[in-house]
């Protein structure tokens, strides 16, 4: 995939501000950065959910993404197995764990890409190495956001973030 020149802004702050990063078609990548920096809006770029005001994307059309949200957006009403099948009273982990799970069966669905937005928050350490050898049976390229550094230990390559707007920590990365 690659992202060429993204600008987002929203009212007078410039989160995206022409924004480019080449990302291969394997594995898992992480995106590592301050809270706020801009990763969730270029994930919501990536999705179809955001609409730049410049710039574009090649190698990925936002249908054929998954995208995990930050948020769990999970209906407390709903038992597990309701969520599961039209897609509960859980724990945090458990709500992340079943959101998580909701995202990789449709991604199995075939889809590109999974985009997933802190896709461990709230997991203990054994579960997210288990989560992780299931995105990675999908065997379809993976974009991740996080902050924790067990997660960014599980990723294939981190490209370590600053901002606003978005950028490349200076010095870091390829």
């Amino acid at each position: 995939m690659r992202i060429r020149g993204l600008t987002v802004t929203f009212g007078e702050k410039r989160v995206l501000d022409g924004f480019s990063l080449d990302l291969p078609d394997q594995g898992v990548t992480a995106l590592s950065g301050p809270s706020g920096c801009g990763k969730t809006t270029l994930l919501r770029v990536l999705a179809g959910l955001q609409r730049p005001e410049a710039g574009r994307v090649e190698g990925l059309k936002p249908e054929e993404a998954v995208l995990l949200f930050q948020e769990n957006r999970l209906f407390p009403w709903r038992t597990v197995e309701q969520h599961l099948t039209d897609v509960a009273a859980l724990s945090g982990g458990m709500a992340r764990r079943l959101a998580l799970v909701r995202a990789l069966a449709l991604g199995a669905q075939g889809c590109r890409w999974l985009l997933l937005d802190e896709p461990f928050t709230g997991v203990d350490q054994r579960r997210a190495e288990g989560l992780m050898e299931a995105v990675r049976g999908l065997r379809v390229p993976v974009l991740l956001c996080a902050h924790e550094s067990h997660t960014l230990s599980l990723a294939d390559r981190v490209v370590p973030l600053e901002g606003p707007p978005l950028r490349r920590r200076e010095g870091e990365g390829p």
